[in-house]
């Protein structure tokens, strides 16, 4: 009966799903976990994560729509995010997470208006912080995040011709509330099998200059095998599907608020390397559903790379 209930959960889950990562609204990197990165007893774990996406494919509705119908050309991101976890007990935590991008964006604009732009920068990103409470259950299986993005990224970076959207900015400037839930689950009683559920909400309360970014769900569905060594080194395969939804951008300085916000459902699978205490985890997310409003630029796919520590 529990992996009946949690099934149900599951598919309720998936069916928020939605998001697309664009132009005027996929300027972050989605963060969802895998089951070795929840909470499992009191401790410590210091990770750092690679990710890279590249929005250069047109897109209006859910369909591929023409280039000339977008000013913007091409958005190329490379994140590398520090993050530390910390369990000071079985229930209470606290994680933070600060990241650092490398962008190139290619668009319209200089000083003729619709000359070739090209414009390169890297910046410090938004910090989160999130308390973490896992005492719902005696195993940790269950928890909620709680806490704060704060607005420490660059949001005001430019070229001569000012062609940097405040949409396009490593940093939106806003201070937003992070509230997040998650379940693990054995599969069977041998541990071979395992799942996950986890969501997350991004909520703007406060913003700068007149731009408020869009407010943010973010939902995971996986499943991993447990199974696998070679010695004293466990290889865990996992596939994941991740919705997102976002609503459009707003205020006096958003760039386009009638072509920004998306729905989205990626495919992830994915491969972890466990030699106790260190982790390797890689994965890549490919689009299975967009739907943007607007003309936005979104990408296929995102690759990510994570190596982690526990103490």
């Amino acid at each position: 009966m529990r992996v009946i209930h949690y099934f149900s959960i599951l598919f309720l889950s998936t069916m928020l799903a939605g998001k697309a990562w664009c132009c005027a609204c996929g300027c972050d990197v989605l963060e969802m976990g895998n089951v070795s990165m929840f909470p499992s007893g009191a401790g410590g774990l210091l990770y750092v994560d690679y990710a890279y996406q590249n929005q250069n494919t047109d897109y209006s509705g859910d369909s591929r729509a023409p280039a000339e119908n977008n000013n913007d050309k091409k958005i190329q991101t490379q994140f590398i995010t520090l993050g530390l976890q910390y369990m000071f007990s079985a229930s209470w935590g606290i994680r933070a997470e600060i990241p650092h991008a490398f962008r190139n964006f290619s668009t319209t604009g200089g000083a003729g208006g619709s000359d070739p732009v090209s414009v390169n920068w890297n910046d410090i990103g938004d910090l989160r912080i999130e308390g973490i409470y896992s005492g719902f259950a005696p195993d940790m299986s269950t928890g909620i995040t709680f806490g704060f993005k704060l607005p420490s990224g660059d949001y005001s970076h430019n070229d001569a011709y000012g062609d940097v959207d405040r949409d396009t900015q490593i940093g939106t400037g806003s201070t937003d509330l992070l509230f997040g839930a998650y379940h693990v689950q054995r599969l069977t009683s041998d541990n071979l099998w395992s799942c996950f559920m986890q969501a997350h909400l991004d909520l703007p309360v406060l913003e700068q200059e007149g731009y408020w970014p869009g407010t943010e769900i973010d939902t995971a569905t996986g499943i991993q095998y447990n199974g696998l060594a070679i010695g004293k080194l466990k290889i865990k395969p996992l596939a994941q599907i991740i919705g997102s939804y976002r609503t459009s951008d707003s205020g006096p300085n958003a760039a386009n608020p009638v072509a920004s916000g998306f729905e989205r459902v990626l495919l992830s699978p994915g491969l972890e390397f466990d030699l106790h205490p260190v982790m390797l985890h890689a994965a890549a997310e490919f689009t299975a559903y967009d739907y943007v409003r607007g003309s936005q630029l979104v990408a296929p796919v995102f690759f990510k790379l994570g190596l982690s520590v526990a103490f």
